[in-house]
């Protein structure tokens, strides 16, 4: 996630530059062709696309905040996981005497989770948080961090049968396990369940269209300036769909996609210090971006 605003302005930027470009080329021949060799077939009327043009932004910002509900979803869920796992560390302490193999393993599950979601490999920050025993309890599992809550499950009811826990209190802990499945079915749910084709491809097709057509119905009134204002008001409007494209995947490994592993790392850090051990080194944000 870019959270440096000038180096985030920088990236749009260097990420529209080939768009301009193109977009630029192709005025510049439409101009050529209609001041130098008087194609009249060009002259295109501005009030049908301009009516065009209107329907498209309406269009695209509905695609927009669709993509946007995602990407927020998706960090509203993450911060449920936070929030649990944070009360699951302080239940085992507080409750259980502090197992710091179930606080480990509770560790390392954010980091099995932002490995099922997106395209990293976080396997080096799960086996140095797993248990060797629990390791090879979910080796060859489908779906590793819900195989690590399983895990879990069992070691709290373990242990709170070992001390004779009141059955009221081990349900406040399996709860809390309820909670973080049912944010991690929510995850699961944005990254296998793409936005319909209609506002995923169609919105790019139609800008293109539109950036095509543009200058051959700007060229009458512009002249030579067309390359000017055509390009910009055709970047406008890529640049509006890329933003949707960016934001409908928000596992998606780019720069624009959620901070799963400094997210991941935070909650390592809360759970193994409340333990007293040395958690992983911070996640460092680089070129203006934290992973």
């Amino acid at each position: 996630m870019i959270v440096n605003k000038r180096i985030g302005l920088t990236i749009l930027l260097r990420e529209s530059l080939g768009i301009l470009l193109l977009l630029g080329a192709w005025d510049f021949v439409v101009v050529f062709l209609y001041q130098v060799f008087h194609q009249e077939w060009m002259e295109i009327p501005s009030l049908p696309l301009s009516l065009i043009g209107s329907a498209l932004a309406l269009f695209m910002s509905v695609r927009n905040n669709s993509a946007y509900a995602r990407w927020w979803e998706g960090r509203t869920l993450w911060g449920a996981v936070t929030n649990n796992s944070r009360s699951f560390g302080r239940q085992v302490v507080s409750i259980l005497g502090g197992r710091h193999d179930l606080v480990r393993a509770m560790a390392a599950y954010p980091h099995a989770l932002r490995m099922a979601l997106g395209e990293v490999d976080a396997s080096a920050d799960v086996n140095r948080l797993l248990s060797p025993e629990m390791a090879e309890q979910i080796r060859g599992w489908a779906n590793q961090p819900n195989g690590i809550l399983v895990q879990l499950g069992v070691g709290v009811t373990e242990e709170a049968t070992r001390l004779g826990i009141d059955g009221a209190l081990h349900g406040q802990i399996d709860r809390i396990l309820s909670d973080l499945a049912n944010a991690q079915g929510g995850l699961e749910r944005i990254r296998k369940t793409p936005l319909p084709i209609q506002y995923s491809i169609l919105p790019r097709t139609l800008a293109n269209i539109f950036c095509i057509v543009l200058p051959l119905s700007a060229v009458q009134t512009l002249g030579w300036v067309t390359p000017l204002g055509s390009s910009l008001v055709g970047l406008l409007f890529v640049v509006l769909d890329k933003a949707g494209d960016d934001l409908q995947e928000p596992f998606r490994n780019s720069p624009h996609a959620l901070p799963m592993a400094a997210m991941a790392r935070t909650i390592e850090t809360d759970l193994l210090q409340s333990i007293g051990e040395q958690p992983g080194p911070p996640v460092k944000i680089e070129n203006g971006i934290q992973p």
